[in-house]
């Protein structure tokens, strides 16, 4: 027999010292004592009493410290009923201890079942135990716990295991090591190697833990531990947050991350809100949206990401980073914005086997960084107000103002097209108005410009050249000792070119060129720079923390650009769950504000260029001689 001083009250069990053997309060029946409540007048509902409602039979111990009843026990204690086979009852300490078929009843709500009880009067609790390879049950309605051991504080109304357990709702199944129940609140709480399975048939579900707190008439989940929730659109990794399996709606906290079953796409951020049945998550501070598909991160205070439409949107600090094989690319822009692309293309029928017509899509993933971008590479750089990188074809377009630089080499336009090989820029093209110079010596830049020029590279220099229509060069030939003495400026309507460092291994222009070469000693100042010419070292991002610095000279050039009217893209997402917290005011603001930047149009080439945009950097007149031509002095 368990010790009684480790029970729960049940009811406080009260055989009036008055009671004995001596004592009418039994009568033969059948040969058999009959055991009748010894107050049959009590109210059963008033104070905190334990009444004996029946027995077969009632005696004291031989040592007459306890009695003993026999035979269908019933006790009452308020609105618990307890029964059990056997009892020995303590009057002094209004204690007890049950054998054989215990239970515990309360209304129709509340059963408790076990092989053994020993109830402490004084502090009400009830030590229940169950026979080997059996379990204590408690069913509450629709919740049903089973467990090796269980004590149960009456006055509390609380429950606990220590030894392994099993508790069951309509909606989950969960097992710890130890554990509390609360009946009256729903209330449970789970420790040491806790799971939580689904039991819905068209649910997968599973949380593990050490910590756990679930609300069974809710469903939702706390918790407080270092855990994993998987479920079958991502694996959740959290050590502090909630969990409504109801809903599939979770709140994360202390740097969270969502990791997508497909595409390997991952949310990584300080806080998180994520709702399973829309595919969508929302990040808040120090947010990581990783893409392990395309090898790349994107980096911001707040961002959001829709698993279903394959769409992303981060802000503050914005940063992307692209770390194929290569050195890192990473650029920053106010946002950063990802979305699938599908194109529909149509194959006709054919009558001559029979085939219908079909439709074939192709899918892809655009990225857009506006505005005010600047990115940074060991062996590239550039900035312009927006760029767009599109998966099909590989290729990042660089929209209004555009300039990169490669090593001493610069290149800008009113667009720039860079193909990238895991991100190593391997082909440029610029469409409309191409200038390309490079910092030979002082003020000494061999230029080149033209309508569109195209680019080849190799390591990160640049090996060939094309140039279509209107050929503009400015070239200062290497002697034999590589010094310079000579400029030469020619003019014609195509130009092919192969490069070895920075030496010009050949050069052809066609079908007429007509040019001058002039000894340096002689040339005036107005020969050294072509119309186009201007040079912008002062915004070149000198590294990889540099991009978040936008100098007052890049701001002053992309807020004086002309702003065309988008053409908004047909696959982007079109809205966002209406359970979703909106983006703040400001973030809403900034990216209304510069809509235009995200989609300028790939196909128009109409609007105005960096170039085009500024005044001739150098004159005829003798005035200019000794110049600045950077960017910053070049006010002509």
């Amino acid at each position: 027999m368990k010790h009684c001083l480790r029970i729960v009250p049940l009811a406080a069990v009260s055989l009036l010292a008055a009671v004995s053997l001596g004592a009418p309060a039994f009568a033969a029946h059948d040969n058999k004592p009959l055991i009748r409540p010894q107050v049959p007048t009590a109210d059963r509902s008033a104070g905190n009493k334990v009444f004996l409602e029946h027995a077969d039979v009632l005696r004291k111990s031989q040592n007459n410290d306890y009695m003993v009843v026999q035979g269908k026990v019933v006790f009452t204690k308020g609105p618990m009923f307890m029964r059990c086979d056997s009892a020995h009852f303590y009057p002094d300490t209004e204690s007890m201890d049950a054998f054989g078929n215990v239970s515990m009843e309360q209304g129709d709500t509340l059963f408790v079942y076990a092989d053994e009880l020993n109830y402490d009067g004084a502090t009400e609790v009830a030590y229940l135990y169950s026979d080997a390879g059996k379990n204590v049950r408690l069913i509450n309605r629709d919740v049903m716990l089973e467990t090796p051991e269980f004590t149960y504080d009456l006055r509390s109304d609380l429950g606990y295991y220590a030894s392994g357990g099993e508790l069951t709702d309509s909606r989950n199944r969960l097992t710890s090591i130890e554990g509390e129940y609360m009946p009256s609140t729903k209330e449970a709480n789970f420790y040491g190697r806790v799971h939580l399975n689904s039991r819905s048939e068209g649910d997968t579900l599973d949380i593990y833990t050490d910590t756990l707190y679930y609300n069974t008439f809710t469903h939702v989940a706390e918790l407080y531990s270092p855990s994993r929730v998987v479920n079958a659109r991502a694996t959740i990794y959290t050590r502090e947050g909630e969990y409504n399996t109801e809903t599939n709606i979770s709140r994360l906290y202390d740097r969270s991350t969502v990791v997508g079953t497909e595409g390997g796409q991952q949310l990584t951020a300080d806080t998180i809100f994520y709702d399973k049945a829309a595919g969508y998550g929302e990040g808040f501070g120090a947010v990581e949206l990783t893409d392990t598909a395309n090898c790349s991160i994107v980096l911001g205070d707040y961002g959001y990401y829709n698993q279903l439409q394959d769409s992303a949107f981060i802000t503050g600090h914005a940063e992307m980073r692209q770390y194929n094989q290569g050195d890192t690319l990473y650029m920053h822009g106010r946002c950063i914005e990802s979305f699938r692309d599908i194109r529909i293309t149509e194959v006709p029928e054919d009558t001559a086997i029979g085939r219908p017509a079909y439709n074939i899509a192709d899918t892809s993933h655009v990225a857009v960084v506006y505005p005010r971008v600047r990115f940074w590479r060991v062996d590239l750089q550039g900035v312009a107000d927006s760029i767009r990188f599109t998966q099909r074809d590989s290729m990042l377009r660089m929209y209004v103002n555009p300039v990169i630089w490669s090593g001493s080499r610069q290149i800008f336009g009113d667009v720039i097209e860079l193909h990238m090989n895991d991100s190593t820029m391997d082909r440029a093209r610029l469409p409309q108005n191409a200038f390309s110079a490079e910092h030979i010596e002082d003020v000494h830049y061999s230029q080149i410009s033209g309508k569109e020029m195209i680019a080849l590279f190799e390591n990160g220099e640049m090996r060939h050249l094309d140039i279509n229509g209107n050929v503009e060069i400015i070239m200062y030939p290497e002697e034999q000792d590589s010094t310079i003495n000579k400029i030469v400026n020619a003019e014609s309507s195509f130009l092919s070119a192969d490069f070895k460092g920075r030496a010009v291994e050949r050069i052809h222009m066609w079908p007429e060129t007509s040019g001058t070469v002039t000894p340096l000693f002689i040339a005036k100042k107005s020969l050294y720079f072509l119309p186009k010419f201007k040079w912008y070292e002062s915004i070149r991002p000198l590294d990889r923390f540099d991009i978040f610095v936008v100098p007052e000279e890049m701001e002053a050039i992309m807020s004086a650009a002309p702003r065309p009217v988008p053409e908004k893209p047909q696959n982007k997402m079109q809205s966002r769950p209406n359970a979703i917290p909106s983006p703040s005011a400001e973030v809403l603001s900034t990216a209304n504000r510069d809509e235009a930047a995200v989609e300028p149009g790939l196909e128009d080439d109409s609007q105005d260029s960096l170039a085009g945009s500024q005044s001739e950097a150098a004159s005829d007149s003798e005035e200019n001689e000794g110049g600045d031509p950077s960017v910053q002095n070049a006010e002509e």
